[in-house]
C-alpha cells in the first residue's frame, strides 16, 4: 500500500486553499451563518471554478485523491458547504450529495440548500431527504426521509470517510492558528512557546494530528483497492478523527484561553463549524459501538493488525 497523497492530488488540494483564502477565508463562514440561504451562492462559484462537482471519486483512483486533498482545504477554511456530501454521492442515485444519517434521528449541515438529496444509513438503507427543518446550529438540519431501496452498502464508506478529511484540515488550521497565537503571546517577559508545558501540550495535538493523517490516508487507500473491509475501516477512520478533535481542539482552546471562544477569532468559528462533522451521524461512543460490532471478534485487519 501507498499512504501518500499523488503529487497532482496535492497541488490541486494547495491550489484550493489558495482559492478558499482568496474568495473572503474566514470571511466565507461569517457571511453563510448570517445567512444561510445564500451560501450557494458564495461558496458554490469558487467550487465551480476549481472543477470540483466534475471529480468521480467512485469512479478513478487520482480523482479519489483530489477529493480527498479538496475535502481537506475546505477544512481548513471552516468552508460553509457539504462538499464531502456532495463529492460522495453514487452515478446511480437522482441526487446532488449524499449524505450518512442515523436511523433514528437523520441531521445534515445542509440547511439552506435548495439541492436534491439522498441519504444512507450504515446498513445501505437509501432515501431521498423531502422536507427539512429551519437551520439550526452550525447550518444543521433535521431530514426527513423517504426510503428508495437497501442497496446502498457500498455507497457508505467514502460517504464517511470524506468528511473525515475535512475534519483533517479543522485540524491542521487549528494548529497553525494555535502556533501563531503562543509564538506572538508574551507571558512574563517570554513568548508563551517558550514554556515547555505549551510545548508538550502542542506535541500532543500533533502527535493525533499527524496520527490522523496516516488513517485517513489508509481509509482513502482501502476504498480505492475495493477491500471488503472499506467500511469498518472508515468507521476505524472516524473514531479516530473524533478522539483526535477533542485532543486538538482542547488544547488549541486551552492555549487561546478565553479569547479562542470570541467571535472575532477565527479558532471560535472552526471549532464551531467541527460540531456537525464530530456529532454527526453519530458521536464517538456510538461510533466505537458501530465499529465493535461490524467487526465483531475478529477485529480489523490491515494496518490495524
Amino acid at each position: 500500500m501507498i499512504l501518500e497523497l499523488g503529487d497532482g492530488a496535492d497541488e490541486y488540494g494547495r491550489a484550493a486553499r489558495r482559492a478558499f483564502e482568496a474568495a473572503g477565508g474566514d470571511d466565507l463562514v461569517m457571511r453563510a451563518d448570517a445567512d444561510p440561504a445564500g451560501r450557494e451562492q458564495l461558496v458554490g462559484p469558487i467550487l465551480q471554478g476549481l472543477g470540483a462537482f466534475d471529480l468521480k471519486p467512485r469512479a478513478d483512483a487520482d480523482e479519489l485523491e483530489a477529493a480527498a486533498a479538496l475535502c481537506r482545504s475546505a477544512g481548513y477554511w471552516a468552508l460553509p458547504y457539504p462538499l464531502a456530501e456532495r463529492l460522495a454521492v453514487p452515478a446511480d442515485l437522482d441526487a446532488d450529495g449524499l449524505i450518512v444519517v442515523d436511523e433514528q434521528a437523520p441531521a445534515g449541515a445542509v440547511a439552506g440548500l435548495s439541492k436534491r438529496w439522498a441519504a444512507v444509513t450504515l446498513a445501505g438503507v437509501r432515501s431521498t431527504v423531502v422536507a427539512q427543518s429551519a437551520a439550526g446550529p452550525a447550518l444543521v438540519a433535521e431530514l426527513t426521509l423517504t426510503e428508495i431501496d437497501a442497496h446502498g452498502a457500498d455507497d457508505v464508506a467514502l460517504a464517511l470517510v470524506l468528511p473525515c478529511w475535512t475534519l483533517l484540515g479543522m485540524l491542521d488550521r487549528a494548529l497553525d492558528l494555535t502556533i501563531a497565537h503562543v509564538r506572538l503571546r508574551e507571558q512574563f517577559g517570554q513568548p508563551l512557546a517558550k514554556f515547555q508545558g505549551v510545548q508538550f501540550q502542542l506535541t500532543d495535538a500533533e502527535v493525533e494530528r499527524s496520527g490522523l493523517d496516516m488513517l485517513a490516508k489508509y481509509a482513502l487507500w482501502s476504498i480505492a483497492a475495493g477491500r471488503p473491509d472499506a467500511v469498518a475501516d472508515a468507521l476505524a477512520l472516524r473514531s479516530a478523527a473524533l478522539d483526535a478533535a477533542e485532543v486538538v481542539f482542547r488544547v488549541c482552546h486551552q492555549l487561546h484561553g478565553a479569547v479562542g471562544f470570541c467571535d472575532e477569532t477565527a479558532l471560535s468559528w472552526l471549532s464551531r463549524y467541527s460540531q456537525p462533522l464530530r456529532r454527526l451521524p453519530w458521536c464517538l461512543s456510538a461510533t466505537r459501538e458501530r465499529l465493535v460490532s461490524r467487526t465483531g471478534r475478529a477485529g480489523l485487519a490491515g494496518l490495524y493488525s
